[in-house]
């Protein structure tokens, strides 16, 4: 007996973004479809209605779904059931078919690109939707590229869905459709577009925070060498990648300090609305993830779940994660892209990778809203490349081919290499050793623009920031945050006053010359009052006011500005 054909008025409402699409997708008709829409949007109720509906009229016979990891294929299938669509998460290549049971199958990029030849069959042989989910993955190797184009070509329809920038390679996706624009280039197209900005204005994704922390670095180089730097001050790559490093290592104090103020925000969030608030911790490597939890149990007396590898161990662990009301979860890309767990509010980026497709895909898992008001904090390093991609967060992305090879941003690869023991010689090994970090509140990024000065860990100033209340329209985040800033220069400005009356004299010495940090934290502290007097004399969001001194004076955002495109957005503002 044929398994039954979905329910249509069983279907949740859909969203308005969800309609258009939908509308768009049934009047075209077309072979292949592109949808972007920002994580927590609803692509997979979008995808599912969409099977639905071709099932109900007879266009297909059968859906495939491919996913980028195998707790991903649970969770497709899991919320196709709910629906009355029945895939089969368990199949495997050596099965060539599915049951009748079922309306199809859930499998991995990585499947398909072992066995193209049996996916190829199963396509061909009932009518067959295809829906790709992440389709960027699709351009991770040439196996997988090749493997989904062979294997799904003879499919009458394909879906093809991504809630993250696309790839910055010249490996071209399959299925997808590229245009030449004026500037010679391949961009990719996509049918249906809903970025982060549109959705957060429709109230379907939280506001995020970023909480950007700095401090004092200290480390001992694989020569031997001894040196420090403080984390987010311009510098070479190499000398920001072993910052960076020696930040992230668990024994330093950094980690523990910003841990604490994680799990002391989470703690706000909880008191303020959000019950069964999570946080999650994103590593690099599983010895770190490992040690990591070790440090949340020290400082929160409570222990974390671990996620290390994706298996069906790991798959089990996310669910009972996701349903319970621990407070933190430590994990390795698995919970990266995809996975649904949306009472995690609080993150912290303890992770190397930089990438703006892996950054988005990370910072993903904290905006899915619930209800009105729910907000986002993610704790990252002060590191230039990150607090751009944090400042540039409703940027959209399109798959550009041809384009030049300059490295867009930070280098990995010299961040890989500074992950990395090398022996100095045959006999003797000098290793990269972390020797100290402390940590302090830098500022915090939000919508676009940046809020404070440094705060260190632990003190008053600090605590004011973790404190914004929980529960906050977009609106209220952006108000509070200049509040927030305006309160912190003012008392800033009565000590000074107070030490210069403490310390006034007939002959007093000139003022020791600033360092350049100590100059482009002031002033992008004296850029900040200004854009937000600027806001208050027209009720412009503080991120426009950013994005419009940025479109004048060019350069990137504040937190990555030199010193003199800084002086120039202050002469620029002063004139508006």
């Amino acid at each position: 007996m044929a398994v039954r054909t979905p329910a249509l008025e069983t279907f949740p409402p859909l969203r308005s973004w969800q309609r258009k699409a939908l509308v768009e997708y049934l009047r075209r008709r077309a072979e292949d479809f592109t949808a972007v829409a920002t994580p927590g949007a609803g692509k997979t109720t979008f995808a599912l209605r969409i099977a639905a509906e071709l099932l109900a009229d007879g266009s297909v016979e059968a859906v495939t779904v491919v996913a980028p990891t195998e707790h991903l294929k649970t969770q497709w299938a899991e919320a196709a059931a709910r629906v009355g669509i029945q895939l089969d998460a368990a199949f495997r290549n050596a099965d060539l078919h599915s049951s009748a049971d079922f309306h199809g199958a859930v499998v991995t990029y990585a499947q398909v690109g072992m066995a193209p030849h049996v996916h190829r069959r199963r396509t061909m042989t009932r009518r067959t939707l295809v829906i790709l989910d992440e389709i960027h993955h699709a351009g991770d190797s040439r196996t997988w590229g090749d493997g989904v184009k062979a294997a799904f070509e003879p499919a009458v329809r394909r879906l093809m869905l991504t809630g993250t920038p696309f790839r910055s390679d010249d490996n071209p996706i399959p299925f997808v459709s590229y245009e030449r624009g004026g500037d010679g280039l391949l961009r990719s197209r996509a049918d249906s577009v809903y970025g982060y900005s549109d959705a957060l204005r429709d109230g379907v994704v939280r506001p995020v925070l970023f909480l950007a922390y700095s401090g004092e670095t200290r480390w001992r180089t694989n020569a031997g060498e001894e040196l420090a730097a403080r984390l987010g001050e311009p510098m070479t790559q190499d000398l920001i990648a072993q910052a960076w490093r020696t930040a992230l290592d668990p024994a330093g104090d950094w980690m523990p300090q910003v841990l604490r103020a994680a799990d002391a925000r989470l703690t706000v969030l909880r008191e303020a609305g959000m019950p069964d608030a999570g946080g999650l911790v994103i590593a690099s490597d599983q010895q770190a993830a490992r040690s990591y939890a070790k440090l949340i149990e020290q400082v929160t007396g409570e222990r974390a779940a671990v996620v290390l590898s994706d298996d069906a161990g790991a798959s089990a662990r996310i669910a009972t994660f996701a349903a319970s009301e621990q407070r933190w979860l430590v994990a390795v890309r698995m919970v990266s892209e995809g996975v649904d767990i949306p009472r995690l509010a609080v993150g912290v980026y303890a992770t190397s990778a930089s990438t703006p497709l892996y950054f988005a895909q990370a910072i993903g898992r904290f905006v899915r809203a619930r209800r009105p008001g729910e907000t986002a904090s993610v704790f990252l390093p002060s590191v230039p490349h990150l607090l751009g991609l944090a400042s540039e967060m409703e940027a959209e992305r399109d798959h550009v081919l041809g384009k030049p090879k300059d490295r867009e941003g930070f280098d990995d690869e010299l961040l890989d290499r500074a992950q990395r023991d090398e022996q100095a010689s045959g006999e003797l090994e000098k290793r990269f050793a972390a020797l100290s970090a402390t940590a302090e509140l830098d500022q915090v990024i939000f919508d676009g623009a940046s809020f404070g000065t440094a705060a260190q860990a632990g003190t008053p100033e600090e605590e004011e920031y973790l404190g914004l209340p929980g529960l906050l329209t977009s609106e209220q985040v952006a108000s509070l945050l200049a509040k927030r800033q305006a309160d912190q220069l003012a008392a800033q400005r009565r000590r000074a006053t107070e030490r210069r009356t403490e310390s006034a004299a007939p002959a007093s010495a000139p003022p020791a010359p600033m360092s350049a940090a100590q100059r482009r934290v002031a002033l992008r502290r004296q850029l900040n009052a200004l854009v937000a007097a600027q806001h208050h004399r027209t009720g412009q969001p503080h991120g426009k006011i950013h994005a419009e001194l940025r479109r004048i004076c060019g350069g990137p955002p504040s937190a990555q500005a030199t010193i003199e495109q800084l002086e120039e957005r202050i002469a620029t503002v002063q004139t508006l």
